[in-house]
């Protein structure tokens, strides 16, 4: 049975999605501005490890990703590029989709820009405003939309603030998203209301304008997956507002628990600093190409060791982690070259051992380390033996680490 570490509760639990069978995945996706680098994608490769783990056990998994592509940051990156908001982002866009067939993530059954949920915006704004939890407020000549968290009984319960501490004094944040890690307490922007046409601005019911980065993935999510997911991921990061506006925003809307299980990834640090370009030690997919290192060997550094601790990244470390997975594949490799002399087979060659260990570290909360670490022991006492093995007691470990390698994808 998958157990998971849900960071609503705080608690490993038994995973029960709300159909027997069916799984509905929210994972935070980029926001295009600019490409994604490689802390990114540790976040996106725990997701993707996730969603094949779940169809490995027999779920049919519908996953859904957000795609950031009108927001502060891009508007200004834009002018800074001479480009159209709708170019730069879409470039971006093909970066990122590229990197994950190098890095062999499966792309989303709905890969969903903020721009095509414009009108879902609108509605759960008109519908917020309605319930008295949103209102208008003219800023700069605009008018906005905030949301007041005072008004939602138990904002702030996925990270676990202290609402005792909120000012009470009315207090309004106006910008998409806020350097630094603070929260930001007061009330957040839902709606940028535009003074003059742009390219990132929409003719909507509610006025000419734009939806903050607060409310565009419960617009996304709602629109395709409906009020309710089994899983909500995204990196550590979120934990700080925008997961729980994001679940403040559909909950208040419908009265329904938005998503069951919350799972967060670890941060990537870079010798021991964390990555930014200021700083210059931003590593994207492709730095790591061109230094010859291929996409299945940054994805087994990237997910080997625990998806919620940090991981540090240095070029040495991961020459050093790979040798593992290198010499790994070459014991599969001989496996597959072996000619087998004997009619009956070692007794302890069972394939039944590979996918039992697998499965019971995968179930403790996709303990991927300690799977592929059991996996590499049973390999290496199988390799000393192969000689000794039948035809079909090889093609049955072969076949039991194809079924494994489609959820770690980097064994073939």
């Amino acid at each position: 049975m998958l157990n998971l570490f849900n960071t609503l509760s705080c608690k490993t639990e038994k995973f029960q999605p709300a159909e027997d069978n069916q799984v509905k995945i929210y994972t935070c996706g980029p926001s295009t501005y600019q490409p994604a680098h490689i802390g990114n994608y540790r976040t996106f490769l725990f997701e993707d490890i996730l969603q094949r783990y779940l169809e490995y056990v027999g779920y049919k998994v519908t996953r859904l990703m957000t795609l950031t592509d009108v927001e502060d940051k891009a508007i200004e990156q834009a002018k800074k590029e001479k480009l159209t908001v709708e170019d730069l982002t879409r470039k971006n866009e093909t970066i990122f989709f590229k990197d994950f067939e190098v890095l062999r993530i499966k792309k989303p059954d709905y890969p969903v820009r903020a721009s095509t949920a414009v009108d879902q915006a609108v509605k759960l704004i008109t519908q917020l405003a309605e319930k008295g939890y949103a209102y208008k407020f003219t800023y700069n000549d605009a008018e906005n939309v905030y949301f007041d968290p005072l008004k939602f009984k138990g904002f702030g319960k996925l990270a676990r603030l202290d609402m005792n501490k909120w000012p009470t004094k009315k207090r309004r944040f106006h910008k998409d998203t806020y350097p630094g890690t603070p929260w930001n307490r007061g009330d957040f922007v839902l709606w940028h209301g535009c003074k003059q046409d742009n390219d990132a601005c929409f003719q909507t019911p509610i006025g000419n304008g734009r939806p903050g980065w607060n409310i565009q993935d419960a617009s996304i999510v709602t629109k395709y997956l409906g009020f309710t997911v089994d899983v909500g991921c995204g990196g550590i990061d979120n934990l700080v507002r925008h997961h729980d506006y994001t679940l403040s925003v559909a909950e208040a809307v419908s009265g329904k628990q938005f998503s069951r299980y919350w799972l967060h990834g670890g941060h990537l640090f870079v010798d021991g600093k964390k990555m930014s370009k200021s700083k210059g030690n931003v590593y994207y997919p492709s730095d790591l190409i061109a230094k010859g290192f291929s996409g299945q060997q940054i994805r087994f550094f990237l997910i080997y060791g625990p998806y919620r601790k940090k991981l540090n990244f240095t070029l040495e470390k991961l020459t050093q982690t790979i040798q593992k997975l290198t010499s790994f594949k070459q014991m599969v490799a001989d496996l597959e070259k072996t000619k087998p002399t004997c009619q009956s087979g070692e007794k302890d060659a069972s394939s039944g051992k590979i996918t039992t260990d697998f499965e019971d570290n995968m179930n403790n909360d996709l303990d991927v380390r300690s799977a592929f670490d059991n996996l590499y022991q049973t390999i290496s006492k199988i390799h000393e033996i192969r000689q000794k093995l039948t035809e079909k007691e090889i093609k049955n470990v072969l076949s039991s680490l194809h079924k494994i390698d489609g959820v770690l994808q980097f064994i073939f």
